[in-house]
């Protein structure tokens, strides 16, 4: 095979990384590929983690030793992850979203797959310094979500379930308080899913009081495992939750169903302890 050239190797190289966020790619498999010595594969690794840190669209990490490797952090520029956030809040300022009972419509931008990519970025750079084994959401509106904010971060998803299915084998029931109407339901999650002592991210749609991020978090206590953080799309204004931390990407600051308004700001994930401080 003809070796490569520098410039086509700098680009195969970053599309492979940027590919795959957070798999650990062995120096000499980029070596035997290009036909390189490790030493300017490290060169061009270098050049490539400059480039994405100066950008802030991640970095690149190596581990030493025999088991080593690179491979690719993601992250986003605060800077960008606002103009992203206040993009999404524009679009739910829409008054065209008012549903009955003060509810937003949101299935178009949950089926929105660049729109989905961005927001799963902005999570998976929020927690990226945690240690998370699984990405943890409810059926169903939390899905795309959850799959989006995992492909960065690497890791499986599990989902939990209102009620039982057959297909899911056995399942740990726990009761939940229904944000909406304080309405009483069963969350179910498949044994099969998760290990036990998993590090896991939960991540969802809404929250209101937080009663079903409530409901994810009492079933990951069965399972022993640790809620390694909160990530909500969505959250609206109450004085009441039954959580204590959470990062959200978007605020309801105010519906008012006479006059078909509704007012959505960015959440906290621009705070300082939200994770994400604009630049």
């Amino acid at each position: 095979m003809e070796k490569w050239k520098r410039s086509a190797r700098l680009v195969d190289m970053t599309r492979q990384l940027l590919g795959e966020p957070r798999r650990l790619i062995p120096l000499t498999a980029f070596a035997q590929r290009y036909q390189a010595a490790k030493s300017s594969i490290s060169e061009d690794l270098d050049i490539i983690d400059d480039v994405l840190r100066a950008e802030g669209g991640g970095e690149l990490e190596t581990l030493a030793g025999a088991a080593g490797g690179v491979r690719y952090l993601p992250g986003i520029h605060a800077s960008h992850a606002m103009k992203i956030v206040e993009k999404l809040c524009g679009k739910l300022s829409d008054a065209d979203r008012l549903l009955p009972g003060g509810f937003l419509y949101v299935s178009d931008l949950l089926g929105d797959p660049v729109l989905l990519s961005e927001i799963g970025r902005i999570f998976a750079s929020v927690f990226a310094r945690k240690t998370v084994d699984a990405v943890m959401t409810v059926e169903t509106k939390g899905i795309p979500l959850a799959y989006a904010t995992a492909f960065y971060l690497r890791v499986p998803v599990v989902i939990a379930r209102y009620g039982y299915r057959v297909t899911e084998g056995s399942v740990v029931t726990v009761n939940t308080v229904s944000g909406s109407g304080g309405t009483m339901r069963q969350l179910s999650l498949s044994k099969r899913s998760l290990a036990q002592g998993s590090r896991v991210l939960i991540i969802d749609d809404f929250m209101k009081g937080g009663g079903t991020v409530r409901g994810m978090m009492d079933l990951l206590s069965e399972f022993q495992a640790e809620v390694a953080g909160i990530g909500v799309m969505l959250e609206s204004r109450t004085e009441q939750r039954l959580v204590d931390s959470w990062v959200s990407l978007a605020q309801v600051k105010e519906v008012d169903m006479n006059k078909r308004r509704i007012e959505v700001v960015p959440g906290n994930v621009f705070d300082p302890e939200g994770g994400l401080i604009p630049c």
